[in-house]
């Protein structure tokens, strides 16, 4: 298959400027790579989505699902002090939001992760970048700034592996 040379689908958030204050520059490189998350899952089918093509449970819909717990997780729980309801996780099944539940598609955990997006959105614009969260990770402090800078990463490092799996489902390569 030969791989074109841009991911399809929606225009991705812009790159924070040169000169952006910190909150403005980690915000703009968070959205960024929230919009790159759409990006590269755009035009796949449910069947692509979910197709195993490596050892782990890793699959396009796995990623997704994950990133919008992880969201959840450091935005509604840790920043937010708010308990989970019904994770699709365990310590029986740690890596349960990996696969789809009945009736899951594509679309709909992405239309999902976009509103998870939108409320951690309003939980750390409502904090300084140096208030701390409401539930400590493994007995330490967590600020918003690190959270922001955290999920910089995570989500950078997702959307790698988004490339590498796209690449091999259609051939679909692309910076953004």
């Amino acid at each position: 298959m030969t791989a074109v040379s841009t991911s399809p689908g929606p225009e991705t958030a812009p790159e924070p400027a040169f000169d952006a204050d910190e909150r403005t520059m980690l915000d703009g490189w968070l959205d960024l790579h929230r919009a790159t998350v759409a990006r590269k899952c755009a035009g796949l089918s449910d069947e692509d989505a979910v197709r195993s093509l490596v050892p782990s449970a890793t699959t396009v819909f796995g990623i997704v699902k994950h990133l919008l717990w992880v969201e959840r997780g450091w935005f509604q729980r840790r920043l937010g002090g708010r308990e989970f309801v019904d994770p699709p996780f365990s310590d029986a099944d740690p890596d349960g939001e990996f696969r789809p539940a009945p009736g899951e598609t594509l679309g709909g955990v992405l239309a999902e992760y976009a509103e998870e997006c939108a409320r951690s959105r309003a939980v750390s614009s409502a904090m300084a970048l140096d208030d701390i969260g409401a539930i400590q990770r493994d007995g330490d402090d967590v600020t918003v700034r690190w959270v922001l800078t955290h999920m910089i990463e995570e989500t950078a490092r997702h959307n790698g592996h988004l490339d590498i799996l796209r690449e091999q489902l259609d051939g679909v390569t692309g910076e953004w």
